[in-house]
């Protein structure tokens, strides 16, 4: 491995920023400096950021790459890759791949295609059923970020709403439940009520009114009267509603809490009004809601009790995402755009860059205890990305998923990602990439 010293930073770690220099060797950081650093070894190779902004990569703990099964969608190389060069080395991928991950040796199948295919450090969530306690069980917490469970509508059989094995599950998983909460039964009912005033044809703007907060909250305030139950370790995912946010506490410090709480870039950035011109291209589940509900997550992510910022990305191609209202699919690509469009939202005063970073990199480390992480500390793995001002505009053509377009299309952003480090290995620089190293499993501090 190569010697890097990356001098004349900003950096931005827990919580401050100051003018420094960081020293990687081999994998890990070596050294940071806040004066100049003297040049020790003539084979260093020496990067001047030039003031660029240096902060740790980030983590990523809820995203869909599609593979195995569905290569027209994604896949672990494509959508690492278009990850890197949006600053992310470390995601967490879900379990409703085809075969869906509800067996240990289909988990650990997944983990060797991680291993072959990633460009970034990877995990793979274990997903429940209603039928696979015995295999939940197995589940090892310091090699599996966490257990998915479906509280909500669901492909396959991964739908678990048998409240027996809820509440098992809850009881005894061995490491962290990361849930997606909605209640199927209100959805179904908002649904055929429009669908009896609209036939197939629903305006995509009453998206938020079919998945509704009613339907979010239902669900979420389910989840955490289990866990409060069994003290069981909770994190529910892609959060939505105003209403869920009276759910959870901002008192207590994020290690203490068995309680936590995600927000994804897309609820933080687009509204239901956004509908009229995106169309299906914004079309989620848990679905895009008020201004209202907007306000009330950005409020909630500032003060804390929302922990963690992530993109719940998952990839369509264009033709599974147009369509009209029943036929078009939910969800869409988010990984390459993630952070610029967090630090839009710096630039515009939504909020700090310092609290961008502890929400994008510094929480996710610490709430699913991700090993040497998420922080620029002597002794971590260098995982650093650095930014730099740059106006530009996201575009399809210049977007690198696999299917080939971004719900960004047309924004404009005034940071870019210049280079990402993984592991110590200089993986992207400039719009080039070096794929001559593969990312490393994540392992668990549990």
């Amino acid at each position: 491995m190569s010697t890097y010293l990356i001098k004349n930073a900003l950096v931005i770690n827990e919580g401050k920023k100051f003018a420094g220099s960081v020293l990687v060797k081999d994998q890990l950081i070596e050294e940071i400096y806040t004066s100049e650093p003297e040049i020790l070894d003539k084979n260093w190779t020496v990067i001047d950021a030039g003031g660029k902004l240096l902060i740790p990569g980030v983590i990523d703990d809820q995203v869909h790459f599609r593979d195995p099964g569905m290569p027209q969608k994604g896949d672990l190389y494509t959508e690492s890759r278009a990850a890197l060069a949006g600053g992310t080395t470390s995601f967490m991928d879900m379990p409703n791949v085809k075969p869906q991950t509800i067996t240990q040796k289909l988990l650990a199948e997944r983990y060797q295609l991680g291993a072959e295919k990633s460009l970034a450090n990877y995990s793979f969530y274990m997903g429940a059923t209603n039928t696979n306690l015995e295999e939940i069980l197995k589940t090892d917490p310091k090699t599996v970020c966490g257990i998915k469970i479906f509280m909500g509508s669901s492909t396959g059989n991964m739908l678990v709403d048998d409240i027996d094995t809820l509440s098992q599950i809850f009881e005894k998983a061995p490491l962290l439940i990361a849930t997606h909460c909605e209640d199927s039964p209100t959805i179904d009912k908002n649904q055929a009520e429009y669908q009896k005033k609209y036939g197939d044809d629903i305006p995509m703007e009453c998206h938020g009114e079919i998945r509704s907060a009613e339907a979010c909250y239902k669900s979420s305030s389910k989840a955490i009267e289990l866990a409060k139950k069994y003290n069981t370790r909770l994190h529910i995912l892609h959060l939505s509603s105003a209403k869920e946010m009276e759910l959870f506490d901002n008192t207590i410090p994020l290690k203490e809490k068995r309680i936590t709480a995600e927000v994804c870039v897309h609820h933080l950035w687009f509204t239901d009004q956004d509908y009229k011109t995106k169309k299906s291209r914004i079309r989620w589940n848990p679905a895009i809601k008020t201004q209202n509900d907007q306000d009330a997550l950005w409020e909630a992510l500032l003060d804390n009790r929302l922990d963690v910022v992530a993109t719940d990305h998952a990839p369509h191609t264009p033709e599974e995402k147009d369509g009209n209202y029943m036929q078009a699919a939910g969800g869409g690509p988010l990984v390459q755009h993630s952070l610029v469009a967090m630090m839009e939202q710096a630039r515009r005063g939504k909020i700090s860059i310092e609290k961008v970073v502890e929400k994008m990199c510094h929480a996710p480390a610490e709430l699913f205890q991700v090993e040497k992480r998420g922080f620029i500390r002597k002794g971590y793995y260098a995982d650093l990305v650095l930014l730099e001002e740059d106006d530009w505009t996201a575009t399809h053509e210049n977007s690198l998923y696999k299917c080939g377009w971004t719900p960004f299309d047309g924004e404009k952003f005034q940071y870019q990602v210049d280079k990402t480090f993984v592991n110590g290995h200089l993986a992207y620089d400039n719009g080039k990439f070096d794929e001559s190293k593969k990312g490393m499993r994540l392992h668990f501090d549990r």
